[in-house]
């Protein structure tokens, strides 16, 4: 199944997705819910900026996707009252592309970069003394009559976003003077975007409905939001156009999304592991074949959630379902397995070792 297809995947997976998310976006930092912690000291950030005229320091946002990303890009430039724009690292393929976008920048302006940590390193060379020095050096000529010309820039702000902050290089990493990290949302939170979503598309929605949508939300605005106008169809053929929370659970229930906000291929992951592999642990590569997806669409996709409700643990010897998977899974009407990792097979590190921090022989020497 193609990550795109899924009702509950971080990313967009259309045209419309994109478009109808565009207009839920908040415009203003005062509308953005969730991140207290990150609004705050960006809030800061940028009235220095205000006060002083000048272009706010570079910022580097990194966390899961479809928590907000880009949205705050766009708000930050809307807050600084300049043009953004937008770009990505995979679109800039030659030095040249940089050059020719960072010289039509005005003054202050914002330039975005998504997926920044997918940048060549040519790229980056010519990135480094832009944003450090507003300058760029470009080569006239060939061979030994070539030279090198120093161009001036005008002030801007680069806002860089990543959902592989590790990827990124250290250089590049040093220069930006603000670095934050958006965190996945309560459902509280998720209960707000909520509310103020179905404000915006005219949707009836009564409390308890709106509680059953947050809670199968997964942390991430863009799913719940998804969730939301697929449920608003539901309501509008199904019913009268006012989404209930009997109308919502039913709505769930046809697109085979639990309580947990699980889909049908999250629970074949955990059904593999606790009922081919006794609970684990079992290795990417194993479990990637036993449910036909890559490796990389394993540890990208699916168990980032898993692993933040507490269903999933990584070992040093694999995967593992903890008892809360077990018990989801059972409570669903799927046959558990006793788990095989309570049957001890090798030798601990402090087996044998007393108090005093000899080795006991006595058993070794009795058998």
């Amino acid at each position: 199944m193609e990550e795109g297809t899924r009702l509950v995947t971080p990313t967009p997976d259309d045209v419309e997705d994109s478009t109808v998310e565009t207009s839920l976006r908040p415009r203003f930092l005062t509308e953005y819910v969730g991140q207290p912690v990150l609004k705050q000291n960006l809030s800061i950030l940028l009235e220095a900026a205000r006060q002083r005229g000048e272009a706010s320091d570079h910022v580097l946002l990194y966390g899961p996707p479809g928590l907000g990303k880009t949205t705050l890009a766009n708000i930050i430039a809307r807050e600084l009252g300049v043009n953004i724009h937008t770009t990505s690292g995979p679109a800039i393929e030659r030095p040249g592309d940089l050059a020719a976008i960072l010289t039509n920048l005005d003054d202050r302006d914002v330039l975005f970069i998504d997926e920044i940590h997918r940048l060549s390193h040519p790229v980056e060379e010519i990135l480094y003394p832009a944003m450090e020095d507003f300058a760029i050096d470009v080569m006239i000529g060939r061979g030994p009559s070539a030279r090198s010309l120093r161009l001036s820039l005008k002030s801007f702000t680069v806002i860089g976003a990543t959902t592989r902050a590790g990827r990124i290089s250290g250089p590049l990493r040093d220069r930006f003077g603000a670095v934050y990290r958006l965190d996945y949302y309560s459902t509280e939170e998720l209960a707000t975007i909520v509310d103020r979503s179905s404000t915006i598309l005219g949707v009836a929605i009564d409390p308890d409905a709106v509680m059953v949508l947050a809670r199968r939300g997964r942390g991430t605005p863009r799913i719940v939001n998804r969730l939301l106008r697929r449920v608003r169809d539901h309501a509008q053929v199904v019913g009268d156009g006012r989404i209930t929370r009997s109308g919502a659970e039913a709505a769930m229930t046809a697109m085979d999304i639990d309580d947990e906000g699980l889909d049908t291929t999250d629970r074949r992951l955990l059904a593999a592991i606790v009922q081919k592999f006794g609970s684990g642990p079992v290795g990417g590569a194993a479990l990637a074949a036993v449910i036909g997806e890559e490796v990389e669409t394993v540890e990208d996709v699916y168990e980032p959630y898993l692993l933040q409700i507490g269903f999933l643990d990584r070992t040093p010897q694999g995967r593992v379902a903890t008892e809360r998977a077990r018990e989801h899974l059972q409570g669903l009407g799927y046959e558990i397995p006793p788990p095989r990792r309570g049957d001890r097979v090798d030798v601990g590190l402090w087996d044998g070792m007393t108090s005093e921090g000899r080795v006991d022989t006595t058993e070794s020497t009795t058998a």
